[in-house]
């Protein structure tokens, strides 16, 4: 017997209907006669038909006991008798996304025993019986004791998937290694593909694909951001000329790792160009496989399931599900590398792989650059075309995916993104006024902290405290939720005109549980990332011996992924806090909420 049998049975009620419902349907016109149909019943050995009307919608039911019980009545004929005579209607049916849990509910209350299972739009692709459901719930109880909890086996499906993911995308920059015949790179890159293939693979063995709820989705997003960067390290490891201890070497190696799948883009190289150019490439593709990795973890985390349902696949034309949803993230993200790689290319920067490197670094919000000199000399229109990537990468995944639906029309701007723009508008203003740098490098600036892509060609060390302050509230506000960018996000800060309710004891009676939750949510954010650079500046500050401005600016680089950076953090600094600033980039990436949700569920 199970060791837990209410977990189990509890667990296995929130499977989908369609994993278990019956494919097989006999589906026949409502003008179909009686008599054919039952010999139709006999031929397929089934006991239901789905009456459906001239649209092929299901408008009733017959079961085997409707035609023998009605059609022996003397009255009726069934050789002049019509299904549409005799069915069972209304049709009581179930959505394929409903849970077993949902059925039952659904078989109580309209005392039925059977639910045809309907599409989106209504068409039926099966029959879910409750005989079908109690055989589930007696499997459940009465299997042997198993190693892996029905819980941590999804958990482990989804991250086995996620990682198998990332090592399929890894395997390009490997082949652009092995082209350029940078062997070390191409092994050391080749090795991180297959560990991750592997270890994907087994997880989804001992694994399942499964819902998660909230708690099990934290640990998923943060389990899967940690492997990354740790199996990511790899290939630095085999190609950098790290010098002193193991544990420097591998402390340089986990944060340079993490700042790539983080996207937090801070380099510990003040000159990249030296690398080799496969492994550059590689860096920066790092940033982009964790930005499309983030985006679809928390899409199919903490998106809410009635707005995923209605995204169709542009691909299939059905419910995105696991792997449409990845294509279609990396589809989008590959057409605005392809577009803005080709833009520089013709204005006048000659490497495309180089070109490439930035692109990706720039849509991915990441921050990383192939060469050190690569933002130094670029016209206004190489500018014009990274400020518009790094806006891009700042936008919720659902614009880029209404612009494909829509075939490029530009979509209904949602508030989110209006107020983003007029907080990103103002800051521009202000910095142009306080900062004392020309217009449109004024403008770089707050774009690329606003997207928190951390794109920089200056010492910000050098800035003044105006244009320090500015930066960092952009950094701590981030762009748009469901997007590459990190920060707080804009729909949290949308949550503060209703802060006070919070408060307001008569006012927070009103609320309802959900809004409660957001609110509380929000607060907690909103304190934890000032809280958490501060407490990183003084540690900063005192391990560097810098001033707190700069120690700040770089903490909150850090915590919020933003990637400027006062040049503190380099190949000297103590590797314990390279191990620190390390974690806080992937607790940041996760908005910091995600470790809480763990260790204290009660918040859920």
């Amino acid at each position: 017997m199970s060791s837990n049998p209410e977990r189990s049975i509890s667990y296995v009620l929130t499977k989908y209907v369609t994993t278990y419902m019956h494919k097989e349907v006999l589906m026949l016109n409502l003008n179909t006669r009686t008599r054919d149909a039952a010999r139709l019943l006999q031929h397929y050995e089934t006991d239901d038909i789905i009456v459906t009307d001239e649209n092929n919608i299901p408008v009733g039911i017959v079961t085997d006991e409707d035609i023998i019980r009605k059609v022996s009545d003397v009255t009726v004929n069934a050789e002049f008798t019509f299904l549409k005579d005799i069915m069972n209607t209304p049709l009581i049916t179930i959505n394929e996304k409903a849970s077993l849990q949902d059925a039952l509910h659904k078989m109580r209350d309209n005392n039925v025993r059977k639910l045809p299972v309907v599409s989106k739009k209504n068409l039926v692709i099966g029959i879910i019986y409750q005989v079908t459901i109690a055989n589930v719930i007696r499997d459940a109880t009465a299997t042997a004791p198993r190693l892996l909890s029905p819980p941590v086996k999804a958990i482990l499906g989804n991250l086995g998937f996620v990682l198998q993911f990332a090592g399929v995308l890894l395997i390009v920059p490997a082949i652009l290694s092995t082209i350029l015949g940078e062997a070390v790179t191409a092994t050391g890159i080749y090795l991180t593909t297959v560990l991750l293939l592997v270890i994907g693979f087994f997880l989804n063995s001992y694994g399942e694909k499964a819902s998660l709820n909230l708690h099990q989705a934290s640990i998923l997003v943060v389990s899967s951001l940690f492997l990354l960067t740790l199996i990511g390290t790899i290939p630095y490891l085999y190609v950098l000329p790290y010098e002193g201890s193991n544990t420097e070497i591998f402390a340089n190696a986990f944060f340079s790792s993490a700042a790539g799948f983080t996207t937090g883009g801070i380099s510990l190289f003040d000159q990249p160009e030296n690398l080799p150019q496969s492994f550059t490439f590689y860096r920066s593709f790092t940033q982009l496989v964790g930005g499309m990795s983030f985006i679809y973890l928390i899409i199919t985390a903490f998106y809410p399931e009635s707005k995923l349902q209605s995204m169709r696949g542009f691909i299939s034309g059905k419910t995105l599900h696991m792997r449409e949803l990845f294509a279609t993230i990396t589809i989008i993200f590959i057409l605005y590398i392809s577009i803005i790689a080709s833009l520089l290319y013709l204005f006048g920067e000659r490497n495309i792989i180089d070109n490439v490197s930035l692109a990706m670094s720039t849509v991915a919000t990441g921050g990383f650059i192939p060469t050190s000199t690569i933002l130094h000399n670029l016209i206004w229109e190489e500018k014009m075309v990274l400020i518009g990537g790094m806006i891009l990468g700042a936008l919720p995944f659902t614009f880029h995916y209404s612009l494909v639906k829509k075939k490029f029309l530009s979509p209904k701007l949602g508030k989110e993104i209006l107020i983003y723009f007029a907080i990103l508008g103002a800051a521009m203003a202000l910095f142009i006024g306080l900062s004392g740098l020309e217009p449109l490098t004024s403008v770089f600036y707050t774009v690329s902290a606003s997207t928190t892509a951390g794109l920089q060609s200056d010492n910000l060390s050098d800035f003044n405290g105006s244009a320090h302050l500015i930066l960092i509230i952009l950094m701590f506000i981030g762009g748009c939720g469901f997007s590459t960018a990190g920060g707080i996000k804009i729909f949290r800060l949308m949550h503060l005109k209703d802060i006070k309710k919070i408060i307001d004891k008569q006012k927070k009676s009103e609320l309802s549980p959900e809004l409660k939750k957001e609110l509380i949510v929000t607060l907690i954010i909103i304190i934890a990332f000032p809280l958490v650079a501060s407490l990183s500046a003084v540690y900063l500050m005192v391990l560097e011996d810098v001033n707190f401005q700069d120690a700040f600016l770089e903490s909150t680089g850090v915590i919020t992924t933003g990637g400027l950076s006062a040049g503190i953090i380099d190949l000297q600094t103590d590797p314990t806090a390279k191990i620190i600033f390390s974690f806080l980039m992937i607790f940041g990436r996760l908005e910091i909420i995600a470790i809480i949700y763990i260790f204290v569920p009660k918040l859920i």
